[in-house]
């Protein structure tokens, strides 16, 4: 059993949240910029920030970990107000107007689903949830397919970002969606 981690020093503290605010405005920007450029405007090393995210997508996960959550209470409206096939289309389309305001989220998913992280972030858990929440209901309605699993939808939404995140490309992001809705709509 893995001991409990200590809590962090005031000094390590204000580093992590001094790096989280930094890389906050940075990804905010739309650019491009390196880990190290953090580092470098956080007015830390190196070390101390891959001490605190040993990847970009760790960094990414920790900005983003607050700002997803309006997402479950849109969710949860849809399921209210659609089916669920539909509630999980728009979702979706949601999901991508969200991750194409923030370029860096994108980039992120596709990494982690390319390396087999996807779900193993505070932001990824709380897409597989909802993602679960929104099968589950499609499933019990009948309209959805009950033998999906929701990393595996999280992977082709990062998939179909990857291809058609930019907000230019929401014409063909609305076509690629409906692909995915058809796979996953339940056929007798």
């Amino acid at each position: 059993m893995t001991p409990p981690r200590s809590p962090l020093r005031i000094d390590a503290q204000r580093n992590r949240q001094h790096l989280i605010a930094t890389a906050t405005e940075a990804f905010a920007s739309g650019q491009a910029i390196s880990l190290d450029a953090i580092a470098k405007r956080a007015g830390v090393g190196n070390a101390t920030l891959y001490r605190h995210f040993p990847t970009r997508e760790d960094l990414i996960e920790e900005v983003y970990r607050d700002q997803i959550r309006p997402l479950r209470d849109d969710a949860l409206f849809l399921l209210e107000t659609e089916r669920p096939a539909q509630a999980l289309h728009a979702w979706m389309r949601r999901f991508a107007e969200w991750a194409g305001e923030r370029r860096s989220v994108c980039d992120a998913l596709v990494a982690m689903s390319a390396s087999g992280r996807f779900g193993t972030g505070p932001v990824c858990d709380q897409i597989q949830q909802v993602l679960g929440m929104m099968l589950k209901a499609g499933a019990e309605a009948g309209e959805l397919r009950s033998d999906i699993d929701p990393v595996d939808v999280g992977s082709i939404l990062a998939g179909v970002l990857s291809v058609a995140g930019a907000p230019e490309q929401r014409t063909q992001l609305d076509r690629m969606l409906k692909v995915v809705i058809d796979g996953l709509t339940y056929r007798s």
